[in-house]
């Protein structure tokens, strides 16, 4: 994925730079970074296939090769996990024609070999029997030339292991002829259970997009007691079958969306105008620099101190619904009349009424009578009236809300600027 991001980004500059002659960049996809998985549901089938068998043990060589033909028969179900592995897994029906000794595969006269037999000397043998089987699937043609949708051969290998029960033997048990050494005779279990190793070349054809019609070629190691009683050994059986295949759901291979830069045609005009614009990026840093250099030289302003709200000279509180002065605000009264007197400066009252009480008529009335009190307070205290200039203030003092409303209830007082 660093490969993906890395090529994105570079197209990303590229556009930036050259959006004026080049077109946008597309997305494809790059079966370079591989193949995507698909959902678990997806890339299932099923698949029913009959054919012939061969069964190649001791003495079916005596045997005309279009006798020893057996019915073989699947049905399995599989699925892919990627283009190159799979597995499928079903159950099968084998019919093994041959023929056996009379006398077992003990027989053997002393000073001969097994080949040299009177015609009576031979019995047919026949075997039918169904099992399972589960075989590990390898797309070559995937692997050797790639993978491709739609293909329309693919060749798959496969490897897989069988477990079957013989529900029908057809064979004469073997004769005994009173010697020590031979077998006694005897007729063969009808029911046993065997073992298979295989492996084979599936030939695919895919006709459509979800069906496929297969060619099994398949050669399988079979255990069963073939030639005499009690003898349980390895057998050659090769086998052929032609069916057809299913496919399930999403049935391709996605590979991850990478993007490709546009092919972007130099000419002289174009690199011409490249040069003048590196032209001009290089002076614009070159103004830069210098303006950079020039502020380091500067030294830098002292600090502006804020200028800090002026605190009124003296506020006056009244309780509610008051404009008397009452209590200690005659002492408050008293003390800003003694600075008054001892400066020169123009006064500014105001007067004030929370909101949170009363109305607007009954609150303006207080306003003008608490300032008015005030003033009047401070000119019997030798304060000269022109200097006082008192006005109201239809908001709150201090906005802390109701529960405060009383520090709204006052006359402040500021020295005029």
């Amino acid at each position: 994925m660093k490969k993906i991001t890395l090529l994105a980004f570079a197209c990303a500059m590229l556009m930036g730079n050259f959006s004026a002659a080049a077109q946008e960049v597309t997305y494809v996809e790059d079966p370079a970074q591989g193949y995507l998985f698909n959902r678990m549901q997806d890339n299932w089938f099923v698949e029913v296939d009959g054919g012939a068998g061969v069964l190649m043990s001791t003495f079916d060589s005596k045997q005309d090769f279009g006798k020893r033909l057996g019915l073989k028969g699947q049905v399995a179900v599989g699925k892919w996990f990627s283009p190159l592995l799979g597995i499928r897994v079903g159950g099968e029906f084998n019919q093994m024609i041959g023929v056996t000794h009379k006398y077992g595969l003990g027989y053997r006269p002393w000073n001969q070999t097994i080949g040299t037999y009177e015609g009576n000397a031979l019995k047919p043998s026949k075997f039918n029997n169904i099992g399972a089987f589960g075989d590990v699937l390898f797309n070559a043609t995937n692997w050797i030339c790639g993978y491709k949708p739609g293909r329309f051969y693919n060749a798959v290998v496969y490897a897989g292991l069988g477990i079957h029960w013989v529900y029908e033997h057809e064979k004469t048990g073997a004769e005994t002829r009173g010697d020590s050494w031979k077998y006694d005779g005897g007729a063969d279990n009808p029911h046993s259970r065997n073992f298979s190793a295989r492996f084979g070349l599936l030939n695919q054809f895919n006709v459509t997009k979800n069906i496929a019609i297969n060619l099994d070629l398949r050669f399988e190691m079979l255990q069963e007691s073939t030639d005499g009683h009690g003898l349980r050994t390895w057998n050659e059986y090769p086998s052929a079958l032609v069916g057809v295949a299913y496919k399930f759901n999403k049935t391709e291979w996605n590979a991850p969306v990478v993007p490709v830069c546009p092919e972007i045609k130099y000419t002289d005009a174009y690199v011409d105008d490249l040069r003048a614009k590196l032209e001009a990026a290089n002076q614009n840093i070159a103004n830069l620099k210098k303006q950079l250099e020039e502020c380091r030289k500067k030294k830098a302003p002292a600090p502006v101190a804020e200028e800090k709200p002026e605190a009124p000279l003296a506020t006056v509180y009244f309780p509610i619904n008051v404009s008397k002065i009452v209590g200690v605000q005659k002492n408050v009264v008293a003390a800003v009349a003694e600075v008054m007197k001892a400066e020169s400066n123009n006064y500014v009252l105001t007067g004030w009424a929370d909101n949170y009480t009363g109305n607007d008529k009954i609150n303006t009335r207080l306003r003008k009578e608490r300032v008015a009190t005030v003033k009047k307070a401070l000119v019997v205290k030798g304060v000269e009236e022109g200097r006082l200039d008192a006005q109201i203030n239809d908001g709150n003092l201090t906005n802390y809300g109701a529960k405060c409303a009383s520090l709204d209830r006052a006359v402040t007082i500021y020295r005029a600027k």
